[in-house]
């Protein structure tokens, strides 16, 4: 369940458009999830056809609004400065890949899912966390957006379900992966998993 429910909220972040510096963060992304929902609800949007569509739409929109370099320098942590140049950018890509293709698909699952927006916290003097809160018809899971300020624009970093970070959970996995395997065996491993839809 927690599973399915980290996948809809990643999903719901690859499909916000770019958050303006010029307005609150929390009253942008209250918008913009509005928005997502109306098109999740959208009923032309059925079968393979509006599944398309939708992956179409929502990696169109991620290329504007999330931040893959910063998420992939996260997810790695001190293993970053470890990679060459050409590591990274080729990590940065297959990461991206993988992401946007294994959380689409779970937009599928949303059914009625009710969304509630707490107050939203300062964590620096360009970082914020918007904890929500998803109302399911047995559960309620907390669900923490954390955005960054780029020039002048706000950006999604991470997202923490049931207070487990995105980025953390990778740092962990990745981290263990380069320590056993190694750095080039880590990108063929991403190079797989999105040959076989992005599955981690």
């Amino acid at each position: 369940m927690k599973k399915a429910l980290l996948g809809f909220s990643v999903a719901l972040l690859f499909t916000f458009p770019l958050l303006a510096y010029s307005a609150a963060p929390s009253d942008m992304l209250k918008e913009h999830v509005n928005r997502v929902l109306g098109v999740l609800r959208d009923s032309s949007l059925k079968g393979e056809s509006g599944k398309k569509m939708k992956r179409e739409k929502i990696r169109s929109i991620s290329e504007e609004m999330f931040d893959f370099t910063e998420l992939s320098k996260r997810s790695l942590g001190r293993n970053w400065a470890r990679f060459n140049p050409g590591q990274q950018e080729e990590f940065i890509k297959l990461f991206k890949s993988m992401l946007e293709t294994a959380y689409v698909d779970k937009i599928a699952s949303y059914t009625d899912e009710k969304i509630l927006f707490k107050e939203e916290n300062t964590l620096s003097e360009k970082a914020v966390e918007i904890p929500t809160v998803i109302v399911t018809k047995s559960s309620e899971i907390p669900i923490h957006y954390r955005l960054f300020q780029d020039k002048n624009r706000w950006k999604v970093y991470d997202v923490a379900i049931d207070g487990v970070s995105l980025v953390s959970n990778y740092r962990s996995s990745f981290s263990t992966e380069i320590k056993n395997d190694g750095m080039d065996r880590l990108i063929e491993r991403l190079a797989e998993r999105n040959t076989k839809g992005g599955k981690t």
